[in-house]
């Protein structure tokens, strides 16, 4: 078979160690093989690089295993280029596994251009990413908190959801602490709800009735740490935008252009993507990581792979969805889905 990289090395990685396997064809047809492990601190990490650019190898291959291949990933893609296989892309060799097997045989499918690397973008898009990742898990967790809140209140027989849209909003920050602080006297509460604001005080009646309760100690614990955990959420979001408007100063040419697609704002502008996908120059990377390709990111399967009744365009997706009827028996009446990506 032919040999398409002379000098490669394939990685077998783990939580704390690193098999490298390196392949050196020789001009005679013969492959000189090392084998050598690494521990995954930073200094053994370095020193394994060190090992490779003694070597001269430029080609490295590896599966992403969980997170561990990241550290590995940062450290080694200097001035080399790392593929970065999906294991379900990658045949295991045959007969008994272990680390040094499969770090040859990743070495010998790289050896002769057998691999199809994942789409990896570069550091500044890597950021980015990270941070837009880590707000939408502070998005969510801020939903959950304004859930218990409505569920404490409501075992606390204190029907504010069933009359303000938000139990967390203006009005109900400004009358929840009185609350907490054990206020039960129905003329105070009378006057606690004089501090509604906007359309809520069209409702002031109902408000009045909807704030009497039986609110005991624990209700008043659980309301002052939820209350205590949602004003941190949200000064962390706060916090976490303005870092990620700064990231983006590089990528405003590419947010606006994506903001020019109609329904999609700047969340969707800078949902995880590379900067190449945004400007359309990789086509196959922006379809990779908005779901929708037939080609796998870096622990992530193809939409094709996916379980069956779960959409393959999630809600970021800059995707159009147009329902049309079905031309191929109009007796029945039959309608179908399709859908248009916009690159």
């Amino acid at each position: 078979m032919q040999v398409v990289y002379e000098r490669c090395c394939g990685l077998d990685v783990h939580k704390r160690t690193v098999v490298a396997c390196v392949l050196l064809s020789q001009a005679d047809g013969t492959v000189e093989r090392e084998v050598r492990t690494f521990r995954t601190m930073t200094a053994d990490l370095l020193a394994l690089a060190d090992w490779l650019s003694a070597l001269e190898v430029g080609q490295v291959a590896m599966e992403s295993t969980g997170v561990y291949w990241r550290p590995v990933y940062t450290l080694l893609e200097e001035g080399r280029s790392i593929v970065l296989v999906n294991p379900q892309h990658l045949k295991r060799v045959p007969g008994h596994k272990t680390d040094v097997k499969d770090a040859e045989w990743l070495a010998d499918l790289l050896c002769h251009g057998l691999l199809q690397a994942s789409f990896i973008p570069p550091q500044p898009v890597r950021a980015v990413r990270a941070l837009t990742r880590y707000r939408k898990t502070l998005v969510q967790e801020r939903a959950q908190a304004v859930l218990r809140v409505q569920k404490v209140l409501e075992s606390a027989n204190v029907k504010l959801a069933s009359v303000a849209t938000d139990v967390l909003g203006k009005s109900g920050r400004a009358m929840l602490p009185a609350l907490v602080g054990g206020e039960q006297d129905p003329e105070a509460l009378a006057a606690l709800a004089a501090l509604a604001r906007g359309g809520l005080r069209a409702k002031l009646p109902d408000l009045r009735l909807a704030l009497e309760g039986r609110v005991r100690p624990v209700h008043l614990v659980q309301l002052r740490l939820l209350l205590e955990h949602s004003t941190f959420l949200e000064s962390a979001l706060a916090e976490l935008q303005q870092e990620i408007e700064r990231l983006l100063v590089p990528f405003a040419d590419a947010v606006a252009l994506a903001q020019t697609i109609p329904g999609v704002a700047q969340t969707a502008a800078i949902a995880p993507r590379g900067q190449e996908s945004a400007q359309g120059t990789n086509r196959a990377g922006a379809s990779a990581s908005a779901g929708i390709s037939r080609r796998g990111t870096a622990g992530c399967a193809p939409s094709w792979a996916r379980s069956p009744g779960r959409s393959p365009l999630p809600r970021t997706t800059i995707s159009r969805l147009s329902f049309t009827a079905s031309p191929v028996d109009e007796a029945s009446r039959k309608r179908s889905w399709r859908w248009r990506t916009v690159c």
